[in-house]
């Protein structure tokens, strides 16, 4: 089994998709289900999850519109504003849909490093617990300390943490910051973690095996093979690798591993994490 725990899914417009910039041309267009179903047989995967890609709650529906036609498609991430007052309602919409398996904010790009403190934000958040929903954490390194003490405060909320959380990467540089609050993040059980989006936060001119190796490390000594998984940032990785490199060389990291623990990082960890059919 290969479960790609992260990519996205988007019908190209620019008014919509203003985070991608002029530097970003590839991804200046469509990537939908017939792509996806390419990449899928290229690449042997049996499933995805699609992760949000816009703030509305919109984009929620739209996701689970393709992937209730989508075999490839086992689980949605998607979005609600849950810092307002109408959370729980807009949650509530997706409560009987079985495709939906969680939400995420896009909190790498809020301008406040404890923008995971504000009161409005934790208190919609409550309205997860109990649901069996996850919650994608996505932060920069920066933020890490305020994840830690967001994921403090929900215990009971399973979270997983997309891309290690984005260090920058560079050959000559280990951010033993990143390290430091990484493995802390890792110390709360409740957290999974994703070996996802690494490729893009390379800041040599290029990278190899080598680059990543020590972050592999890292991840895999802080979450353990129970708790961490094989997600691919999906087209954005295009950005820095085409998709086969990228799963070649995680399979290359992951190769001195036993077989179950492969089978518990490629897939099994990402199926218990987001209760996957």
């Amino acid at each position: 089994m290969l479960i790609d725990s992260h990519h996205h899914l988007w019908k190209y417009d620019p008014a919509e998709y203003g985070w991608i910039n002029d530097e970003m041309s590839v991804l200046k267009q469509d990537f939908l289900a017939p792509q996806l179903r390419e990449i899928a047989g290229s690449n042997d995967i049996d499933g995805f999850v699609s992760i949000q890609a816009r703030q509305i709650v919109a984009e929620t529906r739209d996701l689970l519109k393709i992937a209730a036609t989508e075999p490839l498609i086992r689980g949605v991430i998607g979005w609600v504003p849950f810092a307002e007052p109408d959370v729980a309602s807009a949650i509530d919409e997706f409560a009987d849909n079985g495709l939906l398996k969680g939400f995420r904010h896009v909190v790498q790009d809020e301008p406040d490093d404890r923008f995971l403190d504000g009161t409005d934000f934790n208190a919609g958040m409550r309205n997860l617990a109990g649901r069996d929903l996850v919650y994608d954490l996505l932060v920069f390194p920066k933020q890490l300390p305020a994840a830690i003490d967001f994921a403090d405060r929900h215990p009971d909320i399973p979270m997983v943490l997309d891309h290690i959380a984005k260090p920058a990467i560079e050959s000559a540089n280990f951010d033993e910051t990143w390290r430091r609050d990484f493995c802390e993040l890792a110390r709360r059980d409740h957290v999974s973690c994703k070996f996802s989006g690494v490729a893009t936060e390379v800041r040599d001119p290029s990278w190899s095996i080598e680059t990543l190796r020590p972050y592999w490390d890292v991840a895999l000594e802080a979450f353990g093979t129970d708790r961490l998984m094989y997600g691919s940032d999906w087209p954005v990785c295009l950005l820095a690798t085409e998709y086969t490199r990228w799963l070649d060389t995680v399979r290359e990291l992951a190769a001195p591993l036993s077989n179950d623990e492969q089978e518990n990082f490629f897939a099994g960890n990402a199926t218990r994490a987001y209760r996957l059919a």
